[in-house]
């Protein structure tokens, strides 16, 4: 990364963030031509993207039609709109469906090859892209866009917070006061950028608006703390559906560090189960509904129980197991004996389970998605997991261009936000697989409207 002191005093577009949304706009805007310079509050790049595990979901793509999948977009929009409780920015879901396929594409010009297709709680097909090698999709995506980035001549400073943004006589956002080490600094901009991430680190935000979740623990990196939020908020921003926290059913909690275990996993075949042994949910319905399942038995969490077929198709367990997160039993009885969970009932529960594949008929609960393959193939695993806050559906009210809005709806003129800064998108509970596909959708959108923007009001 060049050393802060490098900074110039103007851009023609500053972007805040350095997560999928930042780095895919800084790209997209460098590609129209824009002198763009990212800045990053932390010490490295990637912020929440670089922690996705799961995918991006995208319909009526070429990797879908690749893999004879037939897609359609009004499906996928009507499939988010229920998971967000038919309280999405409609117009906002629209773009976001209709752009999901280009952006798979556009992203393949820069060497993320997104080629393998799971699915998640809510959707009908397999729509999460996520790479051949099924290796986390975030820091692929996010270590490869940095490198792009790079390439591309466009500077990343870190360690560099912004503080301020700047307006002219007539409100409109041209600069920013950036706080690094050892000075603070003003640079000027066309247009500004903020791709800072949500708040799912911030216990004084959640407090402010969910007191009920002050104590769950976060999948988030300590950075998600709401800056970009904030810095908006201060020039008459209108923030949205600030009470719309995600909990995300499944992470380890066990440790300092919470990990997620993404829901590519249960999309590959994973079963829940209970201290009995026994299933007690449709484990790919939506994210809420699965949280309150395994909220509600009072118990120490939940297991996660998967074999060797199931492992093999989601390459994230590979990390997991390094760090110390997963089980190991070579039947299911000696799993159930290492976790603690009741065996006799354990082996009749994936007896039946392996019914219902065998079947495609889930008599029990329903599920009806990630049933390509049966528990029968030693070993077996296990993770144990609690719901953890992962995601902030609310955030700053934006319109389908990325252009911020006060608290009148009128637009903030030079100011674009997106990604989980934004709010609206989602409703009242995300869909896995489309955070990321956010960040990318809107991330473009920005980079494209800030370039548009710039043309404008005289490009120097």
């Amino acid at each position: 990364m060049p050393n802060v002191k490098e900074l110039k005093n103007k851009y023609d577009a500053i972007i805040i963030g350095s997560g999928g949304t930042g780095l895919t706009a800084a790209l997209q805007a460098h590609e129209l031509g824009l002198n763009v310079v990212v800045l990053e509050k932390n010490e490295k790049t990637g912020g929440n993207t670089s922690r996705a595990s799961s995918g991006m979901n995208a319909s009526e793509s070429l990797v879908q039609l690749d893999e004879g999948i037939i897609d359609n977009n009004q499906d996928f929009y009507n499939e988010t709109l229920k998971g967000g409780g038919l309280l999405n920015d409609r117009a906002m879901l629209k773009y976001f469906v209709d752009h999901s396929a280009i952006a798979i594409s556009w992203l393949m010009k820069y060497g993320v090859r997104l080629t393998d297709l799971t699915i998640t709680g809510g959707m009908s097909k397999k729509r999460a892209h996520r790479p051949g090698s099924m290796e986390p999709v975030g820091f692929y995506l996010t270590s490869r866009l940095t490198n792009q980035v790079k390439k591309s001549g466009v500077d990343i400073f870190t360690g560099a917070k912004v503080t301020k943004l700047l307006q002219d006589k007539s409100n409109k956002v041209n600069g920013v006061e950036v706080t690094t080490e050892d000075s603070v600094k003003t640079i000027k901009a066309k247009a500004v950028l903020l791709a800072t991430g949500g708040f799912g680190a911030s216990k004084d935000i959640i407090k402010k608006y969910r007191p009920d979740l002050v104590d769950y623990k976060t999948t988030n990196q300590p950075g998600a703390t709401g800056d970009g939020m904030k810095l908006a908020k201060e020039i008459g921003a209108q923030l949205m559906q600030m009470n719309f926290i995600q909990v995300h059913p499944t992470a380890d909690t066990d440790n300092p560090h919470v990990y997620l275990i993404g829901e590519g996993l249960r999309g590959e075949g994973a079963i829940l189960v209970n201290k009995n042994g026994d299933r007690f949910v449709n484990e790919l319905s939506t994210r809420k509904i699965v949280s309150d399942a395994i909220t509600n038995l009072h118990e120490d969490g939940a297991y996660l129980i998967f074999d060797s077929g199931v492992r093999a198709h989601f390459g994230a367990v590979e990390f997991y197991d390094q760090i110390g997160l997963v089980q190991h039993g070579d039947t299911l009885e000696e799993l159930a004996k290492k976790i603690g969970v009741d065996g006799y009932n354990l082996n009749e529960t994936v007896e039946r389970w392996d019914k219902a594949v065998e079947n495609h008929k889930d008599k029990e609960f329903g599920r009806t998605t990630g049933m390509d393959r049966q528990l029968d193939r030693g070993s077996y695993f296990a993770i144990h997991i609690h719901p953890a806050i992962h995601y902030t559906m609310g955030g700053i009210h934006i319109n389908t261009d990325t252009e911020v809005l006060d608290t009148n709806g009128n637009v903030i003129k030079g100011l674009y936000a997106a990604g989980e800064v934004s709010g609206g998108l989602h409703g009242n509970n995300r869909v896995g697989g489309n955070s990321i596909a956010e960040t990318v959708i809107f991330g473009r959108q920005a980079g494209i409207q800030m370039a548009k923007y710039a043309r404008e009001h005289g490009k120097k």
